[in-house]
């Protein structure tokens, strides 16, 4: 009798903490081992990076219980260097369930930051836009989210035994994104935006009497992808009060909250979704009119593609890198 496979969720061995801490012992100088602030690099994104001295990258494979990411647009290394005097280090390339990694693959990453004593996390993703008021190009910072795999689903990156007996089994969210570290984040758009970084606009609004933040708070809403949302599943997550919708994130989030690591979340928006309003028998409209031989409007279907995902965020990757960098030299000053 065939032994079933094994649910996505089901338990795996102890996590080779220990081996891939060894492993990066030996490979980092000494001022690099410790580093205070980690960065997630989304699609697009890795060019973060270059804000770091001192580099050195690290691949995945080299590294216990690490996957190898397979979505266009992610490298598979951790990047270690310096931001200021602050060391950091990055992950370029996260992992996704959609690319057939378990749960605890794609929180595996965050918990190794986290034992190598990282203090604050900041998470990048490239996003769609629920919210009209969000314009492609535009980031957003992140307050909240609605994971809709976790709600009704087995996608919780906390599934499984825990990882000790001082790793918490029931993990609060209500202070997940932590309000220190985001009020860091808008100090740093609004020194940029008046640097004119985000473009003359955004520099008037910073220069007013009262002025204007450049970088918006939202809800995030996850989905498990790796398929683009339907304009009704769009119109229900906008009803629902998210802003933006990803297919990333809110795992790293759980597993960083886990771990007591603050953390914020900066979302760039690379496509509205397509939303569309509900409307009974349009097609069959157009069908009518061309029986009866009457000139008709043509609706065209919108799409989405990830080539324009990655569009975008080539176009905006160098905001998104000084955002990030200015953020890390302000958690370093505050840390002092």
């Amino acid at each position: 009798m065939s032994v079933p496979p094994s649910p996505p969720h089901a338990p795996e061995s102890v996590p080779p903490f220990a081996e891939a801490l060894a492993t990066l012992e030996q490979l980092l100088p000494a001022k690099l081992r410790t580093p205070r602030v980690g960065i997630v690099c989304g699609s697009g994104l890795s060019t973060l990076a270059k804000s770091l001295r001192d580099v050195v990258e690290v691949p995945y494979d080299k590294l216990a219980g690490f996957g190898k990411s397979t979505v266009q647009g992610h490298k598979s290394a951790l990047a270690f260097g310096l931001i200021g005097e602050v060391p950091v280090v990055a992950m370029l390339g996260r992992f996704h369930p959609y690319e057939g990694h378990p749960m605890r693959t794609v929180a595996y990453p965050i918990r190794l930051l986290a034992k190598l004593g990282v203090k604050e996390l900041l998470i990048t993703n490239a996003v769609g836009a629920l919210n009209p008021a969000y314009d492609v190009g535009s980031i957003v910072l992140i307050a909240d989210h609605l994971a809709l795999p976790n709600l009704a689903g087995p996608l919780n990156a906390l599934f499984g035994p825990p990882l000790s007996a001082d790793t918490p089994r029931f993990v609060p969210l209500s202070d997940a994104y932590s309000r220190r570290v985001r009020a860091q984040v808008l100090h740093a758009a609004y020194e940029l935006a008046k640097e004119g970084v985000f473009g003359a606009d955004a520099k008037l609004n910073a220069l007013a009497p009262t002025p204007t933040l450049p970088l918006p708070e939202g809800t995030y809403a996850y989905v498990a992808g790796p398929t683009y949302e339907t304009p009704a599943e769009g119109r229900f997550l906008r009803a629902a009060g998210a802003d933006v919708v990803g297919m990333s994130t809110v795992p790293e989030v759980l597993a960083a909250r886990e771990a007591g690591v603050a953390l914020a979340v900066l979302s760039l928006v690379t496509n509205k979704v397509v939303v569309g309003e509900k409307e009974e028998g349009w097609v069959a409209g157009e069908v009518v009119d061309e029986i009866v031989g009457r000139e008709g409007t043509r609706r065209v279907q919108e799409t989405v593609s990830h080539e324009e995902v990655l569009e975008v965020g080539r176009q905006r990757a160098e905001v998104m890198r000084q955002l990030v960098e200015r953020v890390v030299i302000r958690l370093g000053a505050a840390a002092a």
